[in-house]
């Protein structure tokens, strides 16, 4: 998390210069956000900063205080449903039935951004007491449930090209990915290492 006001994310040099050295710090093999034509200024910047980050990443003269990378990350755009200028194209979908309660979890503790209204919020959202706000968790549960069986049915035959026709019409619960053209464009080969849970081809 960094010290960034909601709202308030502009695609500067020294927002790019901080980008690029966490990259280089985490020695990231997947960097992940949002495409840049998103709704919400953030996650607009967000996608640019980190478009203005691929390939830069392994320049050994930019940032030369952070040890550069010597391989590209590959660079991946989270689903979205815009369609201008240019739609999502799924490029991986995984499929995440095993982990869905560990992903409702971590979503419910994002209070203030999916429970309480986020950037449309207001104090009359807050919940009361225990019992409205166990309510308020069990519909933004229910809305990424809904999110996540339209990612899987959208984009089945994508599942079924990456886990085989018995597990990909299997699938309830996916989350979908778009490879950024300027990281690293990785072979199946690769997307075999960086996610492993896919089948191997026989």
């Amino acid at each position: 998390m960094l010290d960034i006001h909601d709202g308030e994310l502009m695609p500067t040099l020294e927002n790019r210069r901080t980008m690029i050295r966490l990259i280089r710090q985490w020695k990231a093999d997947i960097v992940m956000g949002h495409r840049p034509n998103d709704y919400h200024p953030d996650h607009r910047y967000t996608g640019v900063l980190m478009q203005d980050s691929a390939f830069i990443v392994t320049v050994p003269f930019f940032c030369p205080d952070t040890p550069h990378l010597t391989r590209n990350p590959v660079f991946l755009y989270v689903e979205d449903p815009f369609r201008r200028p240019n739609p999502f194209r799924a490029d991986v979908v995984v499929a995440i039935d095993g982990m869905i309660e560990k992903k409702l979890k971590a979503i419910r503790a994002l209070e203030s951004q999916l429970i309480e209204g986020g950037c449309g919020g207001n104090a009359s959202m807050i919940a009361k007491n225990a019992a409205e706000k166990e309510v308020l968790c069990r519909r933004c549960d229910q809305r990424f449930q809904r999110w996540a069986t339209r990612i899987a049915n959208q984009y089945r035959d994508k599942l079924i090209e990456l886990y085989g026709e018995e597990k990909g019409k299997q699938v309830k619960y996916a989350e979908a990915f778009e490879v950024c053209e300027y990281g690293r464009r990785p072979t199946r080969e690769e997307l075999l290492k960086l996610f492993p849970f896919f089948p191997k081809k026989k």
